[in-house]
């Protein structure tokens, strides 16, 4: 009977295991991009409160169960844990020794042993001895190792890529580690920035590292209007000097600095430029209207001066139209930014301009240099991993040449490839 500790490590290093647990993964991090991550608990409760998410959990159960942060849930960290640790197992149990394997010389002394091979060839020669130098000279003009004895030698190529399945497994663990590592320690902030507005960024002792202007900020649409690109062109000032420049960032293309991504992740409307009458031009804050449409911009303006007799003035972009509405919902007017004032219940209005601003996010994640050591990793594993390892045998003996090999992948290219090998150690 095994030790049941044995058990257990050839339970977790099972490749079925494995696959189960990458399935697991993968359906939670689907959960995590289908659901909004990081946002208030109210909002969950509000969003799922008429209507369930996939018709089964409200608000509520989102919370509980964790689908609100996924990544940094302790189930989630849970899976990428027993991921690892099979993953580190299966190293150690089958790779690691695979490796030692194919790194050690197995002698065969008889053409019987030879026979048993999944690859095994015989052919007459009259001098088996001089085939025998002439195919090793061929094999090492090839780049085989080889270590010959009396009357035979032992051939093998591609040992590297027993290798191949380690750094996969390793950059796979280094990769898990990144991303919890990042879940754990790491910061998000999201922000709307209008032009010439700043965002100062604080260390542990709350003094200002980072200073972060919007210097401008554009909207890039397609001939029917709808946008393509958003682009931000940021300040970066560190205290004492020791930065200052600008930068911009799109969608896509962030900016990266001492460990913090800045990210362009969305746009909205800021503020209004509005002259009403003759007063001077006043930049008044729009905000959203979620009754009437998920980006719908406003704000309600009173036409007389005891505050009575309200408008509401919408937009759904930075071009206008602006649309007046009564208390009633009717539409009273229809302004467009830079254009001419328009009476409104008796009172002229303009629209100067619109105030857009940049969705900004920012990320700071330690474990970024582990994810990509990991990617890295991986990605050499991978391409080593497709290298076949091969091993040959050859044994001369009284007017024959005995070749026997075997290879971990494509046997049947190696199968195919033995012939000529034979015919050049035979002709030279």
């Amino acid at each position: 009977m095994r030790n049941p500790l044995n058990r257990l490590a050839a339970w977790l290093s099972d490749l079925r295991l494995a696959i189960v647990l990458l399935l697991l993964i993968a359906l939670a991090s689907a959960i995590g991009t289908a659901i909004p991550q990081g946002d208030a608990p109210g909002q969950y409760i509000e969003a799922y409160a008429d209507a369930r998410w996939l018709g089964l959990l409200n608000g509520q159960q989102v919370l509980l169960l964790q689908l609100d942060h996924v990544y940094s849930s302790n189930w989630f960290l849970l899976l990428l844990s027993w991921l690892g640790i099979s993953l580190i197992l299966c190293s150690w149990r089958r790779q690691w020794p695979a490796l030692q394997a194919a790194r050690l010389w197995v002698d065969y002394g008889t053409p019987r042993q030879l026979s048993k091979l999944a690859i095994a060839e015989s052919i007459t020669c009259s001098d088996p001895e001089t085939c025998l130098d002439r195919l090793s000279v061929v094999l090492n003009n090839q780049g085989w190792q080889l270590r010959k004895a009396e009357g035979r030698f032992a051939a093998r190529k591609g040992v590297s890529g027993r290798v191949g399945p380690l750094l996969v497994h390793t950059g796979l663990v280094l990769l898990m580690l990144g991303a919890a590592w990042g879940a754990l320690a790491g910061n998000r902030l999201e922000r709307f920035l209008a032009p010439e507005r700043s965002l100062d960024l604080l260390n542990r002792e709350g003094e200002n590292q980072l200073s972060i202007t919007l210097t401008d900020f554009r909207i890039e649409r397609d001939p029917a209007g709808r946008p393509e690109q958003f682009r931000s062109t940021l300040n970066l000032v560190e205290p004492g000097g020791g930065l200052d420049q600008n930068r911009e960032i799109s969608v896509n293309h962030p900016l990266r600095h001492r460990g913090i991504t800045i990210y362009q992740a969305d746009w909205s409307l800021a503020a209004l430029t509005l002259k009403i009458g003759r007063s001077p031009e006043l930049q008044l804050p729009l905000r959203t209207f979620s009754e009437l449409g998920d980006q719908v911009w406003g704000l309600v303006l009173p036409t007389r001066p005891d505050g009575t007799q309200p408008v509401l003035l919408s937009l759904e972009s930075e071009q206008g139209p602006v649309q007046v509405f009564d208390e009633d919902g009717t539409r009273l007017a229809l302004l467009r930014p830079g254009g001419e004032a328009v009476v409104v219940k008796g009172l002229p209005l303009r629209v100067a301009s619109v105030l857009p601003a940049s969705g900004l996010l920012l990320k700071r994640d330690p474990g970024v240099p582990l994810v990509y050591l990991g990617f890295a990793v991986t990605l050499i594993g991978g391409g080593l991993s497709l290298v076949a390892t091969r091993q040959l045998w050859a044994i001369a003996t009284k007017e024959q040449l005995h070749v026997g090999g075997i290879c971990n992948r494509n046997l049947t290219a190696f199968a195919m490839e033995l012939p000529t090998l034979l015919q050049a150690g035979q002709h030279g």
